[in-house]
């Protein structure tokens, strides 16, 4: 655990040295989240029926969804083990004393709980507490509506970050199966953002589409954490949240055991 525990560090640590990087897109992510909100302004005054959130819980949705974009949506796999794999460099992480799927995975949570500080915290900041005293109240992102509430969504948060450095995994171990990886990491993170309430909130989506919605493990990275929060979803339901995050945490991460232990069988060095 203490080596694993050095790499998450120097992992984490190396990271957070990109500020620029950050910076440009915690303003990327206001501008497209500020979009988003008026879109969603715009459908809930015409809308002539009743809907299974507010404006003001779907607005708040959107912007937890720009601020924990990078921690909970793996956009692709590992690129630098990705690039060591063409290489032939990935020689050494096979020659290291540990568990090759740890030692990535360890990676991988680096890699999603980084965002956090840098682009989360910024965007938090400026939608829950500039954003009243300038008077955009109502485009805003409020406070959970009680203590139980954030604690429910802190705990899922947690889940939801195990669950996407486990789906890091499988696009990262994708290049051994592979040559140059860019189709799995252009299709899969496409389909993880719309299944996921990136692009429409799940509730607002059909009620014959909800139940695979629901199934699919994608609902576990932010529409059921991002309910709690908002209120959308009661703190009592964190224990069937967690269940869900849970089951596609272990088999996710059983698939990913498996394709690295077949893929270094057949793993070709090129190189190195």
């Amino acid at each position: 655990m203490k080596a694993y525990w050095s790499l998450f560090v120097a992992r984490f640590a190396l990271l957070l040295q990109y500020r620029t990087a950050a910076l440009a897109g915690v303003a990327t992510q206001f501008f497209w989240g500020f979009v988003k909100v008026m879109v969603l302004e715009a459908f809930f005054t015409h809308t002539t029926t009743a809907q299974p959130m507010t404006l003001q819980e779907a607005v708040g949705y959107v912007w937890l969804g720009q601020a924990f974009l990078m921690a909970v949506a793996p956009w692709s796999g590992d690129r630098e083990i990705q690039y060591s794999i063409q290489s032939g460099a990935v020689g050494y992480d096979l020659l290291r004393p540990t568990d090759l799927y740890n030692f990535w995975f360890t990676r991988a949570l680096a890699l999603r709980t980084a965002p956090v500080i840098l682009r989360a915290i910024p965007l938090l900041t400026l939608t829950m507490l500039i954003f009243p005293l300038i008077g955009f109240s109502e485009r805003s992102l409020s406070f959970p509506p009680s203590f139980a509430a954030f604690i429910a969504f802190f705990i899922s948060f947690i889940a939801a970050i195990l669950l996407s450095s486990a789906l890091t995994m499988l696009l990262t171990v994708s290049m051994m199966w592979t040559l140059s990886g860019e189709g799995v990491n252009s299709i899969l993170p496409t389909v993880i953002i719309i299944f996921s309430g990136m692009i429409v909130p799940l509730p607002l989506f059909p009620e014959w589409f909800k139940p695979l919605l629901n199934a699919l493990p994608f609902s576990g990275l932010m529409d059921r954490p991002f309910r709690l929060f908002t209120g959308n979803l009661p703190p009592n339901e964190l224990f069937h949240v967690l269940l869900h995050q849970s089951f596609w945490i272990f088999a996710i991460v059983i698939i990913g055991r498996f394709l690295v232990k077949r893929g270094v069988k057949k793993l070709v060095i090129q190189g190195g």
